[in-house]
């Protein structure tokens, strides 16, 4: 099954990972470890280990540092937060006893293994029995205006009121005959929030001119996706995200393209109550 070719991939990073903790581990070397898009990579790991690949990282230099400290007394604490990546043994010492409730020193004196042992109990966050109509679709190429924020996802709304205000002004993409997409470069949980961004996207018919609001002429082009409606706020869109992932996409015997998700939106937030925002999720798909 597909969902087995996704588990040896993840697996196979995790193994990396645990070779490797001396190296540079970014997410782009482990998605071309993993053989997956970095668009769909966080959330493939996610699905089947319950924890980012960044805390993931973490916990297992702790773990091997874990080992330092209760069976090799003569390394002093410095070096080994050194070896774990931290600048410095205070920096060190906060993520050691933020995880095992327990400072180096007082784990190098008397380790709680049971508790240890639960820390690296991974398995994905238990999503329930619910189920969502996920359509496999032919999405059309699409000729796009878009502005692309750039920055914190808090201060999206900025960015979302100049795209809204080109529309208005320019009269190419009216917001109630046109499409209305948004299309993330990842996760804005699992990157630094001055890599993330935001493509704010309109369908128009024609070439958009320069102008003083930053839009760009673009395309979302013609290719297989995986389609499931949210409807609700979009405060709650990741879970859906991450069903479509963790239960359905394991499942399916699907793979991820190299194209990033996307969304589409039906109503806005300033015309109807949160309760009632229709949104689809896009999921690219290999042919």
């Amino acid at each position: 099954m597909q969902s087995n070719l996704l588990q040896q991939r993840i697996s196979l990073v995790c193994d990396y990972i645990n070779q490797h903790l001396d190296d540079e581990l970014t997410v782009s070397l482990l998605s071309d470890v993993a053989v997956l898009s970095k668009f769909h990579f966080h959330r493939v790991f996610v699905a089947f280990m319950g924890v980012n690949v960044g805390k993931y990282i973490l916990l297992a230099r702790l773990k091997r540092a874990s080992f330092r400290l209760a069976f090799e007394r003569d390394i002093k604490i410095i070096d080994i937060a050194l070896e774990a990546k931290f600048d410095s043994a205070e920096a060190f010492s906060r993520a050691f006893k933020r995880t095992f409730e327990q400072s180096p020193s007082q784990f190098r004196q008397a380790a709680n293994w049971p508790s240890w042992y639960d820390i690296f109990n991974f398995s994905p966050q238990n999503l329930g029995v619910q189920t969502m109509q996920v359509d496999i679709i032919n999405f059309e190429q699409t000729q796009i205006a878009f502005l692309e924020h750039k920055g914190s996802a808090k201060q999206i709304f900025e960015s979302a009121g100049k795209f809204i205000a080109w529309r208005q002004n320019s009269g190419l993409s009216p917001i109630n005959t046109s499409r209305t997409f948004g299309m993330p470069n990842g996760d804005p949980e699992a990157m630094a929030e001055d890599a993330f961004r935001f493509k704010l996207c309109g369908s128009v018919n024609t070439e958009v001119p320069d102008n003083a609001f930053g839009v760009e002429n673009g395309v979302i082009p013609q290719m297989r996706c995986a389609k499931v409606r949210h409807l609700g706020s979009h405060d709650n869109m990741e879970q859906t995200i991450r069903w479509l992932y963790q239960n359905w996409l394991a499942d399916s015997g699907e793979l991820p393209n190299a194209h990033c998700c996307f969304f589409e939106y039906h109503n806005f937030v300033h015309q109807v109550d949160e309760c009632d925002l229709i949104t689809d999720i896009y999921l690219p798909l290999q042919n």
